[in-house]
């Protein structure tokens, strides 16, 4: 007897058999240039270089005058990023404070979209910079104050995936927050930042993403 197989079955049967690939992380940083970042305020952008092997701000010794954002040429959407960064200072000179910008955009000479906060009083929180100007989450401090190095380097993750962000300092996750505003941009720049205020010196490296 000859057996007839239905054609969604036939058609099933002849497909090849092929594992989906895992996303894989890709360094944007390739640690001797800025190829593929940009200074968001061009007149800033002699604030920016590459310092052994780092992107770097300031130098701990002069006041930092005005904000400024470095910022990726490519947009991302769903991804996971991951960086080391060091920020340091003297806090008697005024703010010591950093972030990492994602889903952004610019807008003239500013930046305006989400921001993973870097600083004393604001770790590991969601700012929404040049928008709704306000904190969205604060950073929980509970467990990572015991393991945090305030003046050495940490590490940073940023996982977005549709409205869904989660930010880990250190492993620990430190900001957990759903978007519920469908008009905000779900895709954007991501960007380094330095704050003005103190003597401030901000360092990055190591620096990759996952399109997710």
């Amino acid at each position: 007897m000859k057996l007839i197989l239905p054609l969604p079955l036939l058609t099933l049967l002849t497909l090849p058999l092929t594992a989906q690939e895992p996303a894989k992380a890709v360094s944007i940083f390739d640690g001797k240039t800025l190829t593929g970042w940009k200074a968001v305020n061009p007149a800033n952008a002699k604030m920016w270089s590459v310092v052994d092997g780092v992107i770097t701000a300031g130098d701990g010794k002069n006041k930092v005058r005005t904000n400024t954002y470095l910022g990726t040429e490519k947009e991302y959407g769903d991804f996971e990023f991951r960086c080391l960064f060091r920020i340091s200072g003297d806090h008697k000179t005024g703010m010591i404070n950093s972030g990492i910008q994602y889903r952004s955009y610019t807008k003239g000479t500013k930046i305006i979209g989400y921001q993973a906060d870097i600083g004393k009083g604001w770790w590991g929180g969601i700012y929404d910079e040049h928008r709704r100007n306000k904190l969205l989450v604060k950073g929980d401090m509970s467990t990572l104050k015991h393991i945090l190095k305030e003046d050495g380097w940490n590490s940073y993750i940023i996982r977005c995936k549709g409205n869904h962000h989660q930010l880990y300092i250190n492993g620990v996750l430190t900001a957990d927050f759903v978007e519920k505003d469908a008009k905000i941009a779900t895709k954007g720049i991501i960007a380094v930042q330095v704050h003005s205020g103190g003597n401030a010196k901000v360092e990055f490296k190591n620096i990759t993403v996952t399109e997710l």
